[in-house]
């Protein structure tokens, strides 16, 4: 992919990534929100599609979209709420266009370090077998914080049944 190419992939999920974040903490209605969350999510993979992480793209469309953004949107529209409209109040904390400046001035800003930093690519090319790899360093490298981040996983969806479930005294 020539340099042009991928910049202007670049920038196209960059905002696409940008304006569903806004729009997630902007919007009034809870679905909505949720899916614009999903939007950003899709906008994320891309930009891992770039760095040429295709298995973390696969994994952050599969777990985030597949299963956190859309077991969201459909607990909130499960839920028994006769009006959902305004369920999102973000209207009377924060005004919208207050949010437009801040973030229009956080693009400008950024866009303005990005123009002027210089960038240098570099890398040993393109690893083909990105799954294998990762999985070698989970079983051997780092094979003691995946199992400390099991047993804290473990601890959390105990702790979330016992809570769920209700502790009589």
């Amino acid at each position: 992919m020539n340099e042009l190419a991928y910049n202007a992939a670049f920038f196209i999920f960059a905002a696409i990534t940008v304006a569903s974040a806004i729009g997630v903490v902007t919007k009034n209605d809870l679905v909505h929100s949720a899916l614009l969350l999903a939007l950003c999510f899709i906008g994320v993979s891309g930009l891992y599609v770039l760095l040429q992480a295709d298995f973390l793209a696969a994994v952050q469309i599969l777990i985030y979209n597949g299963a956190i953004a859309i077991v969201f949107v459909l607990g909130t529209m499960l839920t028994r709420r006769s009006a959902r409209h305004g369920t999102n109040d973000t209207e009377k904390n924060i005004p919208s266009r207050l949010v437009a400046v801040v973030s229009g001035l956080f693009v400008v800003v950024t866009l303005g370090v990005i123009a002027t930093t210089p960038w240098h690519y570099f890398g040993e090319g393109v690893v083909e077998d990105t799954p294998s790899l990762i999985a070698q360093f989970i079983l051997t490298d780092y094979m003691v914080a995946m199992e400390a981040a099991a047993v804290l996983l473990l601890a959390a969806m105990i702790g979330a049944i016992v809570l769920a479930k209700g502790v009589e005294e």
